[in-house]
């Protein structure tokens, strides 16, 4: 640790531990640096760390220590402040309001001496000549603490009626707290109206909009906004998640969890916090924490999951009910300290009613990976006498309804019947049914149980059902890859019910039954002929056989109408397998429009599905994207989850491929959300989360992409999705956190997806993530890192003929260069090899649409030239005589791109006076107003004609911009004494 030996030193100490993250470790290291203050001797070395101690203070869960400093401080005030600059001097009366606010969250400290302070704080501010607005903010926190709502009504208006000055709190703090109030009052719409700009990003801190996007969620529940909501959880989330002292904006994020359905993400949040159970620092953020972990336990434990573990305070295991006594306990002891405190009951009233919040939403998906938990299933309850639960004769009649109308349930109806009968005698039509149905929910293994309710029905005098139930066997056969096997089964019942109903021995039902499957069969038949001309042809025979036994003669009868629809849409299968793909989607049409005229739209999603697909291939999007919505539409609440999943997604695709990326990400969402619920978060989920951070990214949602795609990638993997799919994730990522700031976090996952990339044929993209990189890199700081970057991406680009990448790349390592010590001549180097490709890449273009976009780079590069040298040059030295050289030769570079930019013609008129202007302050600086005027002047009269109004549609703007400078620059010169 370097020795503070002078108030630099110690400045300079300060400014790093300021820039650590917030927490007891840079606490401790605020109080070192405290102590070695004090031994410099200096007044102001004490009065700036005693500052920062503060300052480290108020942003970490140790707010209580503020009041000791503080005191101290406020005491040399009182002795000698004179010893206070005017920034501390500022900052001393500014604090104030950190410490007022510091004593309403310590039950410890009495109300009186509270009341007192804020006598002292407003009879200080007005000695200092600051208005009352700052006062009157802190009275109507203590107010509104107290639940004294008059006082702080009064205090509200006053607060808003006095002055803004220079010890009001920020925009963003500001409008947080009133629309706090708002909030508190019930006045939802109000309080999200204050927060808008905040939320909007007009005005930010270090601490907004991290609360405001905190506070805003239950409103925006309330109101049925849950889109704004989601969105404001995943951004809020990502910025309180390290920041230590926000445990109160933590503990919202934690309460929308379980207000949303989104328990399991709440148990997440609180393992991701173990600290928070038990940090004493501030009481009231302990207070509101241990609230929402009751409020969330409670809810594991209605949803049947009391016994389940859970995170909790450290020591020993908890479980879900476990850990909602505890937490329960705890928030109600610190309210009832504060109560007491205070004098009122407001405290606990408010943790109470906290605690007892409904859900405001069943399920909202977040689009994160985060399984709901299952309870355990309930055991089923026994009949009892007299309670008016269905007996047996009407789960029976039931059962039969839905079987013979083609209900979805129907085989569950009849397990529930057949679970009612278990002991009662049955006559053999009950049970052949039962054993049917029952063959039925066992695919390929009920084989076996068709053939025992075949001998049922029998019994029961209904032979041609009993020749249906045996084609239904052999139909399972051919399901389970025995396909010959199966048509040799279906081959007695066929020709037998052929005969049976001839003979007016059976109906067409059963019959219509035996030839379907058989049709079935020989369809299954014909796809493993892989297009065998034979096999489609005896296929569509018995397809067609179907029709001219069945169609026309359905009547009433779903059953047979069903037969007539699937008919259509095994002919569109079978024209598929023969490569008629038109064909195809206007049968599958076909079939799914009868499955809908008949009442039957759930059997037309598969058909739909399929026909979405075909249409997809065929490039028919509009017809693809009809089908995916009427398969979502007709399935209805009776579409699975993998199903709904798989649509939703497909959908989203084509969507988003003509543009629409809201709408895509709201079915990206969906199949996230159906993907979890199905048990395939890992595969299914992880291809829809990829998609969706693509959609949000695509929006500009940088945030909450990042947290959809940071979601994702753990699950993603070459072996499942493709190296492609990880590459791009990394990709997606890196640019995400790229416009959030976290520029070394973008320079890894770049990197990582240039390391998979290396191993790629094509290079391309390897090239282009090194060079991303390498812009990351430099922003993050790393100087010699992004150097490496850009040249690994400077040799790909050479290699792949591609010199804008190459020349772009020397251009970045020449403004890297230039910020190390002495590093002008290597800068200079880099930059004049870049001059020196773009010339011979300009001479060596294939044709003129090439050499023009090389003499634009050219222009670029000289531009870029001539402003690194001018940069390169300290004011201090402009003087002296090298300085005058460098800016000799960067006036060069800039004149000469403004020529080669005047050799492309109109196209590159505002590139050619940028360069003009740029040349034209380095003449004021080089001491020739005279050129540097008609340079000035040159440019004004460039734009003649070119007025904003009738300017090309985004040329206004810049035509604006480059007279706006042109007219500075003559202002300037005008000012300058001769």
């Amino acid at each position: 640790m370097t020795e503070i030996t002078d108030l630099d030193a110690l400045r300079e100490a300060m400014a790093e531990n300021s820039g650590q993250p917030e927490g007891p470790a840079r606490n401790a290291r605020a109080e070192e640096l405290l102590t070695a203050a004090e031994k410099l001797n200096v007044p102001l070395a004490v009065i700036e760390a005693l500052g920062h101690q503060l300052k480290v203070y108020n942003y970490s869960s140790e707010k209580g220590k503020m009041f000791v400093p503080f005191a101290r401080l406020l005491r040399m005030w009182d002795e000698r402040p004179e010893d206070f600059d005017e920034y501390e001097t500022h900052s001393l009366h500014w604090v104030f309001k950190w410490v007022s606010a510091g004593m309403l969250d310590q039950p410890h400290v009495p109300l009186a001496s509270i009341e007192k302070w804020l006598g002292e704080m407003e009879h200080r501010y007005r000695l200092a000549g600051y208005s009352e607005r700052a006062v009157r903010s802190a009275e109507h926190s203590v107010a509104a603490h107290v639940g004294d709502v008059a006082r702080a009504e009064r205090a509200y208006a006053a607060w808003l009626a006095a002055d803004r000055d220079g010890m009001a709190d920020c925009h963003a703090c500001e409008l947080h707290g009133q629309g706090w109030w708002q909030a508190e009052q019930g006045r939802d719409a109000q309080a999200l109206e204050l927060w808008g700009p905040v939320l909007e990003g007009e005005y930010t801190c270090a601490h907004e909009p991290h609360t405001a996007l905190a506070s805003s969620l239950v409103p925006l529940l309330r109101l049925g906004r849950e889109e704004e909501a989601r969105a404001g959880h995943l951004r809020g989330f990502r910025l309180v998640r390290a920041m230590e002292s926000m445990r109160g904006a933590y503990a919202e994020h934690v309460e929308f969890c379980a207000l949303t359905g989104n328990e399991a993400r709440g148990l997440e949040l609180l393992a991701e916090r173990p600290a928070y159970f038990t940090d004493d620092g501030q009481p009231q953020s302990k207070l509101d924490f241990m609230s929402v972990v009751a409020l969330l336990m409670d809810r594991l434990t209605v949803l049947g999951l009391g016994d389940r573990q859970v995170p909790g305070p450290a020591g020993r295991e908890w479980t879900a009910r476990e850990l909602a006594t505890h937490a329960r306990e705890v928030a109600l002891a610190l309210a009832a300290r504060f109560d007491e405190r205070n004098g009122t009951t407001h405290v606990s009233e408010r943790a109470r009613a906290r605690m007892a919040r409904q859900p405001l939403a069943q399920r909202l998906p977040l689009g994160v990976r985060s399984v709901r938990p299952v309870p355990p299933p309930a055991p089923p309850a026994a009949p009892v006498a007299g309670t008016g639960q269905p007996d047996l004769p009407s789960l029976l009649a039931e059962a039969r309804r839905m079987s013979d109308t083609l209900r979805p349930g129907a085989v569950e109806a009849w397990a529930a019947a057949a679970e009612a009968a278990a002991g009662t005698e049955l006559d053999p039509r009950d049970r052949a049914e039962m054993a049917d149905h029952e063959a039925m929910s066992l695919g390929p293994e009920g084989t076996e149980l068709f053939e025992r309710a075949a001998g049922l029905y029998t019994e029961a005098g209904d032979p041609g059902e009993a020749l249906a139930a045996r084609a239904r066997g052999a139909y399972v056969r051919a399901l389970a890859g025995d396909v010959e096997g199966a048509l040799a089964a279906v081959t007695g019942p066929y020709d037998e019910v052929l005969a049976l109903y001839a003979a007016d021995g059976t109906g067409i039902r059963q019959t219509a039954s035996v030839v379907m499957s058989r049709a079935r069969i020989l369809t299954r038949r014909a796809h493993g002929g892989e297009g065998d001309a034979a096999a489609l042809a005896e296929a569509e025979g018995a397809v067609r056989e179907v029709l001219a036994l069945v169609e026309g003669r359905a009547g009433e009868d779903v059953r047979l109408a069903a037969r007539v629809a699937e008919a259509r849409a095994m002919l569109g299968e079978l024209a598929g397998l023969a490569g008629d793909l038109e064909r195809a989607v206007g049968l599958f049409a076909r079939g799914a429009a009868a499955f809908v005229a008949a009442g039957l739209p759930w059997f037309a999603v598969e058909y739909e599905a399929r026909l979405a697909s075909l249409a997809h291939h065929l490039g028919d999007m509009a017809e693809a994207e009809r089908a995916l919505r009427a398969a979502l539409e007709h399935g209805g609440a009776h579409l699975e989850a993998p199903g709904r999943a798989q649509l939703h997604l497909q959908l989203a695709e084509v969507v988003g491929g003509r543009g629409e990326a809201v709408e895509a990400a709201r079915h990206a969402l969906e199949a996230a959300h159906w993907a979890d619920e199905a048990g395939e978060s890992a595969t299914l989920g992880a291809w829809a989360r990829q998609q969706l951070g693509g959609f949000l990214l695509r929006q500009g949602r940088w945030a909450e992409a990042a947290e959809v795609l940071e979601s994702a990638l753990p699950d993603l993997t070459a072996e499942t999705h493709g190296d492609g799919a990880v590459v791009q994730t990394q990709w997606w990522l890196g640019d995400c956190l790229s416009e959030l700031g976290e520029h070394r976090a973008a320079a890894e996952r770049r990197l990582q997806a240039a390391e998979i990339a290396r191993h790629w044929p094509e290079q391309h993209d390897h090239a282009t993530l090194a060079h991303l990189a390498g812009e990351s890199l430099g922003q993050a700081g790393l100087a010699a890192e992004a150097d490496r970057a850009y040249a690994r991406a400077g040799g790909l680009w050479r290699e792949l003929g591609n010199p804008h990448g190459l020349i772009r790349s020397l251009r970045a390592r020449a403004w890297l260069a230039l910020r190390a010590e002495d590093g002008l001549g290597e800068a200079r180097g880099l930059m004049a090899d870049a001059v020196r490709e773009c010339e011979a890449a300009r001479e060596a273009a294939a044709d003129e649409e090439t050499r023009q976009q090389l003499v634009a780079e050219l222009g670029h590069t000289h531009q870029q030239f001539g402003d690194l040298l001018a940069r390169s040059a300290s004011e201090e030295d402009a003087e002296g005589a090298p300085v005058r050289e460098v800016f000799e030769e960067a006036l060069a570079h800039m004149v000469r791109s403004a020529e080669v930019f005047a050799s492309l013609g109109d196209g590159a008129l505002h590139s050619r006076t940028g360069a003009e202007l740029a040349a034209g302050r380095l003449e004021a600086d080089l001491g020739r107003p005279a050129d540097a005027v008609a340079r000035a002047r040159a440019v004004l009269a460039a734009y003649v004609g070119h007025g904003g109004a009738e300017a090309p549609d985004g040329d206004g703007e810049a035509v604006r911009a480059r007279r706006a400078e042109a007219e500075q620059l003559l202002r300037l010169l005008a000012e300058r004494p001769d």
